[in-house]
């Protein structure tokens, strides 16, 4: 569908326009996916890996932390052929514990959203991005689940406050 000079791509559940209601629906189901890889969501390290029988290493690292939110990167880490470190994908999470809700901010390098007024043609790509991005994550963190990973509460490193 077209609108103006902006093209408005349906909505995959539906087939309706794209709202943003549905990003948020999207948003809810990453979360709820991640909580099932990572049943602690109060993330209690820095830095985690999952190994599985049937898939390459998977590492969680903690970027920032905040009462409400929690920022992570999820990532494979292995040597490319090249011999250089390699993280791919490169998916970074905004996690909002309040709401039940969790963000794909951006994966790899790809450009963060730049638009502050609404009808900018920016807000409409930024959109057109996150349904991609979210719609990675859900699939991938489906991936992820069927292949065994997961961050077990006991397998975890936890950050210990030394004794007073």
């Amino acid at each position: 569908m077209q609108t103006g000079t902006i093209t408005i791509d349906p909505c995959p559940c539906c087939g309706q326009p794209r709202r943003i209601t549905h990003l948020l629906d999207l948003y809810e189901r990453n979360y709820r996916l991640l909580e099932r890889l990572v049943p602690e969501l109060n993330l209690p390290f820095e830095r985690v890996v999952s190994r599985s029988n049937s898939d390459l290493p998977l590492v969680l690292t903690v970027v920032e932390r905040a009462p409400y939110t929690s920022e992570l990167r999820l990532t494979y880490e292995f040597t490319g052929p090249d011999g250089e470190k390699r993280l791919e994908p490169d998916m970074w999470i905004k996690v909002y514990r309040d709401a039940r809700v969790a963000e794909a901010l951006r994966c790899g390098q790809r450009q963060e959203w730049l638009a502050k007024i609404f009808g900018d043609a920016r807000a409409h790509d930024y959109l057109h991005d996150q349904w991609g991005r979210n719609h990675t994550l859900a699939k991938w963190l489906e991936y992820l689940l069927d292949h065994g990973h997961g961050f077990s509460i006991a397998a975890r490193p936890r950050n210990i406050a030394p004794n007073l």
